[in-house]
């Protein structure tokens, strides 16, 4: 088969699709990576990907320019005579799918990978928006073969909502994780004692939050609750993250500065960092399926996070970690405080998750579950 991966940028395939891709090239398929061009761009390349390039302006809402960018997915994908088409993200799902009808393409995919931060608040835009997007969807389901979905709850908004037939429901739960290189095993305490030296937080319960630094992750409630525990000393509240300069949603560096909060930054030794941590923390309000919980529970962590849409599909309330209503620092403060006091309940929880994330979210498994999905179209003309 030629199977074209298609997305609006070169990292989203490089970080999140290319174990599939790999998979794909061992059974002797022939894999496009269609991308405008990246740092990662060509190192597809070395693994057997063809790379090829199309524009687009991400952020672009001019409708000749829109035009103009499925006229040039369409440019792309037309001589390669594809299979199947898989596309990732909002507009390559929308324009590619249209541009590969164009094409002829036999099968075309969707992912939809979360429905995004206007799904988050009910502002007048927001509802503008996400009406717009459930008529483009609607359209562009009617058009794909199938709609793979990484949560249980976007797929029903949208069946609830008429945009979409169950029948072209397929939901496989998250991008996948690496459990053999986020595991436990591959930190040394040697490593984790340098490191807590290093910071000067040794002999304190760590709480990790890793995100970037805007608002709808949850970082005002992740200060505060650092705030109302402010009193036991023996709690120290870690971020890593940058702001998202440009981004309305980000908070500043005056802000991340403050308080009780030991803010590192961007960090290229997460995995250290959560080695390192005791409990983890993601109070978003909502997500697809953040990798970092999967990472945290794959590295044997306690979870406290949201009960909302994404969060909850990593998570077990009791079993792996807790949850606590969306925008509630004094709840998200207790469950903290709670589990800095029980180190036995702590390495039961880690335990769990991490069982969690080998039997659910493993990226073999994962994979395995795409290259199904691929065979079933197998053969369609």
């Amino acid at each position: 088969m030629k199977i074209g991966f298609l997305s609006h940028l070169d990292l989203n395939l490089y970080l999140f699709r290319l174990p599939i891709m790999q998979k794909l090239v061992e059974e002797s398929h022939e894999v496009y990576a269609i991308c405008p061009r990246g740092d990662k761009f060509n190192l597809f390349e070395s693994y057997g990907i063809q790379a090829i390039e199309y524009n687009i302006q991400r952020s672009s809402l001019n409708p000749f320019k829109e035009m103009k960018a499925i006229y040039n997915i369409h440019q792309a994908i037309h001589p390669l005579k594809l299979d199947i088409l898989h596309t990732f993200t909002a507009k390559p799902n929308i324009y590619g799918t249209i541009a590969g009808k164009m094409a002829k393409v036999p099968t075309i995919l969707n992912l939809v990978e979360g429905l995004g931060s206007f799904y988050i608040e009910d502002s007048l835009k927001n509802r503008v928006v996400r009406r717009v997007i459930e008529q483009l969807y609607k359209i562009v389901f009617k058009l794909s073969d199938q709609v793979v979905f990484v949560n249980s709850d976007d797929p029903k908004y949208l069946e609830d909502k008429n945009v979409i037939n169950a029948k072209k429901m397929t939901i496989i739960k998250s991008v996948g994780i690496d459990t053999n290189e986020f595991s436990p095993e591959r930190i040394s305490e040697d490593e984790i004692s340098l490191q807590k030296h290093m910071l000067g937080v040794e002999s304190k319960t760590l709480v990790l939050m890793v995100a970037r630094a805007i608002w709808h992750k949850g970082i005002r409630e992740f200060y505060e609750a650092a705030e109302l525990l402010s009193k036991l000393e023996s709690i120290q509240f870690i971020l890593v993250g940058d702001i998202d300069e440009g981004n309305p949603s980000s908070a500043d560096k005056e802000y991340l500065e403050r308080g009780n909060v030991l803010w590192l930054g961007h960090r290229d030794d997460v995995l250290l960092l959560t080695a390192m941590s005791d409990i983890y923390v993601l109070p978003s309000y909502r997500e697809g399926v953040p990798r970092t919980l999967l990472e945290a529970a794959s590295m044997a962590k306690p979870i406290v996070t949201t009960d909302t849409v994404g969060c909850r599909e990593v998570v077990s309330s009791e079993v792996n970690g807790y949850l606590v209503p969306v925008g509630d620092a004094l709840k998200l403060a207790d469950k903290i405080e709670y589990l800095a006091s029980q180190p036995d309940k702590r390495k039961i929880m880690g335990e769990n998750g991490r069982i969690k994330a080998i039997e659910e979210f493993d990226i073999q498994n994962i994979v395995k579950q795409y290259i199904e999905l691929y065979h079933t179209f197998e053969g369609r003309e």
